[in-house]
């Protein structure tokens, strides 16, 4: 059966799932892992297991405890053949945070977490981290852009909210967009079709002047910069900032640039990076919309009164909070992540790396975050953060902390 035949009957069948964000939490994440099943570990050789303060560490787990308590008796998180309530997790966060407050050295506080949790680590085989076992590690930040909620000479690139016509139906996963099970399309003549791409929404102009956008910034390449992150906070003229998070995506598959500029020979194979990407496309005004193109994935905001949002529409914690593949790994999850960070001198430049060990939480996912193997640390707002994240390309280790029955 053909996806559109099969989309007008699920359409018939199932009206309910026009409505976003119906995703049951419920289901068991599906079992993808790479190269056979990860381990059980333990962690070693982690020398201080983690490199950030105490108080961010209390506001990300309960961010997580407020989204188990929401749930509430709905929820069942798995990972392997573990799965635990809502209550279970609850439980085993707060039991986590009261080892954390204990006034012990590094060796018990790490020997007091094996004894009383099991770790489980994600693994990738050695799937583009390089290293058996490791996940690549990357980051992502909170932009903030210049803006007005009214289209001026200087203020003329605008942020859409979600179309009426935009319709969201489930599918067969073979047949899903972007691996998932779900069609993001829009309603035309009473058919589904796909939805606009970003060349007929930025350069046809088949969005403007029907009310749906949200503010006019006046850099295209930052707004395409937001469009990847998902959230960001655009400073009007009167100072005040505007929160703008993700609503919905054209469902149109998620294209990075610089591995295309590489092959088009617009950057060197040794400039793949954010930093090269965005520098060229402000240097190359005649080219820029073409290469944004590319990516084809739309993202839709709206307004939020606090920000960034994550995935579980909570706020994310700079730091602590990390975007992974919800199918696969459950939602608000305590983890321990090893890898390696950016240090920066004066001028902004990368001077060494330093390698740390961190608990972090479970909050987001990204159209670009895909399989068992990728996990992105969400580095914070602005300027600095922008470098981190932009810079982080790492092999890493990531382990999920569950409460031993």
């Amino acid at each position: 059966m053909k996806v559109r035949e099969r989309i007008i009957i699920i359409l018939i069948l199932f009206p309910a799932f026009f409505l976003a964000g119906c995703a049951p939490i419920s289901e068991r994440p599906r079992d993808e892992y790479q190269g056979g099943q990860p381990p059980f570990a333990s962690v070693q050789d982690t020398g201080k297991i983690d490199d950030l303060d105490l108080y961010s560490l209390e506001k990300a787990v309960a961010l997580s405890i407020q989204y188990y308590e929401k749930s509430g008796s709905k929820g069942s998180y798995c990972l392997r053949d573990q799965c635990y309530s809502s209550r279970e997790m609850i439980d085993g966060l707060e039991k986590f945070l009261r080892i954390m407050k204990r006034d012990i050295t590094s060796e018990e506080l790490e020997r007091t977490i094996r004894d009383e949790f099991i770790l489980v680590r994600a693994a990738a085989g050695t799937a583009r981290s390089g290293v058996e076992g490791n996940i690549l590690v990357t980051g992502y930040f909170e932009p903030i852009l210049e803006g007005s909620r009214t289209k001026t000479d200087r203020f003329r690139y605008p942020l859409y909210k979600t179309p009426d016509e935009t319709v969201i139906v489930p599918v067969d996963r073979a047949d899903g967009q972007d691996g998932r099970d779900k069609f993001v399309g829009r309603l035309h003549n009473g058919d589904v079709v796909p939805h606009f791409s970003r060349r007929e929404i930025d350069v046809n102009g088949i969005l403007a002047g029907r009310g749906l956008e949200i503010a006019w910034v006046d850099d295209p390449v930052a707004l395409f910069v937001l469009h990847v992150q998902g959230s960001g906070k655009i400073r009007l003229p009167e100072g005040r900032l505007l929160h703008v998070t993700y609503a919905q995506s054209n469902g149109w598959p998620f294209r990075g640039l610089t591995g295309m500029m590489v092959e088009k020979g617009l950057l060197k194979e040794n400039e793949k990076s954010y930093e090269q990407m965005k520098r060229f496309l402000l240097d190359h005004p005649e080219e820029r919309q073409e290469l944004m193109n590319y990516n084809e994935r739309y993202v839709f905001f709206r307004v939020a009164t606090e920000g960034p949002l994550g995935a579980l529409n909570l706020p994310l914690v700079a730091g602590r909070s990390i975007a992974t593949d919800l199918d696969i790994y459950p939602r608000g999850a305590l983890a321990l992540i090893r890898t390696r960070k950016p240090v920066f001198d004066e001028q902004g430049r990368i001077s060494s790396w330093q390698s740390f060990s961190r608990f972090v939480l479970n909050h987001d996912t990204g159209a670009a975050i895909k399989g068992p193997g990728r996990a992105d640390l969400f580095c914070g707002t602005g300027e600095t953060a922008e470098r981190t994240a932009g810079a982080m390309k790492e092999s890493g280790e990531l382990y999920f902390l569950l409460k031993k029955k």
